[in-house]
């Protein structure tokens, strides 16, 4: 049941800073990814978002287990507020709802997501906060067979 969860509100950590037209830049980000209830658990990640990638963040929370559509989006003054709903690969529905706030050098989203777990409903609330740790990204790391 655990992992089921975990898998279910990977996406909101998974999508580490958001952006928009007047949002983040690019470069090296950490992010710290916290699962508030119904269970609490904590990621820390480092990732490389691309001048590429920023316009996919715009979006909203997705990755590859999920597909998310977020008819209420709005990243303006500042602030963050998107409500929609993700589907995985399955066909498993998860409703999602978030507020937060950005700069160009800082990220910050509380989510709250609903679904139903063998016909269990099941509601959590999760967090990401985020910061810009470099305008350069690391080089990457050699891949030696």
């Amino acid at each position: 049941m655990k992992s089921k969860l975990l898998l279910l509100f990977a996406f909101i950590g998974i999508a580490g800073p958001a952006a928009a037209a007047e949002g983040i830049l690019p470069g090296y980000w950490e992010s710290t990814n916290r699962l508030l209830s119904p269970i609490h658990t904590k990621s820390v990640e480092q990732r490389c978002i691309t001048p590429e990638e920023v316009t996919k963040f715009m979006m909203g929370p997705s990755n590859h287990h999920y597909t998310c559509t977020y008819p209420l989006k709005s990243f303006e003054g500042g602030r963050i507020k998107l409500s929609g709903e993700c589907v995985s690969k399955k066909g498993q529905k998860v409703k999602v709802a978030g507020e937060g706030s950005f700069t160009p050098t800082t990220f910050q989203l509380t989510a709250t997501v609903a679904t139903d777990i063998l016909g269990i409903p099941i509601a959590a609330k999760a967090s990401t906060e985020a910061h810009r740790i470099s305008d350069v990204c690391p080089p990457k790391p050699d891949k030696k067979n």
